[in-house]
């Protein structure tokens, strides 16, 4: 055994004796978990980052929108603000953080709201959103005292959750007995090609109860906006694996310069100038569209005005994506229902 695995593996048991006694004294209803009248659907992990909860969240928006009135709760990791709000026109990365942000700004129309407490805020929106059929909560699967109604759980396909540890031996924040608390597992971040041997090895090692559907999802890249013909761009993120992103854009620019930053980094003044000093060397800036709300908190014009070029990042659910929609659609209607019904 490797000697930093001989330092953490007793911090990660102890970190995991924590976790399974606050499960315990949730699930011996020690502490309290509630329910709330409205559908709601969780899209977590176990992992600390890097599954792709976002562009997820933004799949089930894009897919259910059109048919239900829903709005997106979430915590609002690194905001500089507390208890709950409503994105509006004034809000930005510092009020309600990055990744809710971004997901305003790809879908004005439906309400984006950030909480701490899950209920309270599903709670809050119920009040102010009237005929709401629907929330879709982002990274909520740790969070016991909501009783989520579905529960999606995300694992990337090179670090299946069944391979991994907790913290800080590992990067599991939760224990893995808690996979069986979803109702469905995407294995995310597949090649664009992978193979039906693939998948059902990974099937194989999951071993997935009966009860739960397992589905594949891949990346998904829009084009550099503005469009222009870049040679050498300086490719910036502040993602939990930046890698993925990396890879897509020297496929295409094999000059580019990639800077990686900590997952939901802020840039101080000293980030700035080191961008600065690397953007003469190139032609543009690229960047994610999550980075890219952080980035314009700095309001600096030499960042700002250097061709800032955005990225959008999204995923595919692999072949064919009605089943899992049939599953989601599946629930929402009979939770709908099952209102109604108590209603009159």
């Amino acid at each position: 055994m490797k000697l930093s695995n001989i330092i953490f593996a007793p911090l990660s048991a102890l970190y995991g004796l924590a976790l399974y006694i606050r499960h315990t004294l949730y699930d011996d209803h020690l502490l309290p978990s509630h329910t709330v009248s409205v559908p709601t659907i969780c899209v977590g992990n176990l992992a600390v980052g890097g599954t792709g909860k976002t562009p997820h969240v933004e799949y089930l928006v894009a897919m259910l929108a059109p048919r239900y009135k829903v709005a997106v709760l979430s915590r609002g990791y690194g905001r500089k603000t507390h208890g709950f709000l409503l994105a509006d026109d004034k809000a930005d990365a510092m009020t309600i953080g990055d990744e809710p942000m971004q997901i305003h700004r790809h879908f004005p129309e439906v309400t984006v709201a950030v909480c701490e407490n899950r209920v309270r805020g599903i709670r809050q929106l119920q009040r102010m959103v009237p005929g709401l059929q629907v929330v879709i909560l982002d990274d909520a699967f740790q969070h016991r005292s909501l009783q989520c109604g579905l529960n999606i759980l995300l694992t990337t396909a090179d670090n299946l959750y069944v391979n991994d540890h907790l913290l800080p031996w590992g990067s599991l924040r939760d224990l893995k007995q808690r996979s069986l608390a979803a109702h469905a597992v995407i294995v995310t971040k597949c090649p664009e090609n992978i193979k039906p041997i693939d998948k059902r090895v990974i099937d194989s090692t999951l071993h997935l109860p009966a009860f739960q559907q397992l589905y594949f999802s891949r990346m998904k890249y829009s084009t550099p906006l503005p469009v222009g013909e870049y040679q050498s761009p300086l490719v910036l993120s502040a993602v939990a694996n930046p890698h993925y992103f990396f890879n897509h854009v020297k496929a295409t620019y094999p000059d580019a310069t990639c800077l990686a930053f900590p997952d939901h980094h802020r840039f101080n003044l000293r980030d700035q100038a080191r961008i600065i000093e690397l953007s003469k060397s190139h032609d543009a800036i690229f960047t994610t569209a999550k980075d890219y709300e952080r980035l314009l908190l700095t309001h600096n014009p030499l960042i700002l005005e250097h061709n800032l070029v955005v990225i959008g990042v999204g995923v595919d659910l692999d072949v064919d994506t009605e089943p899992f929609e049939r599953q989601v659609i599946y629930y929402i209607n009979e939770n709908l229902r099952h209102n109604q019904k108590h209603e009159t």
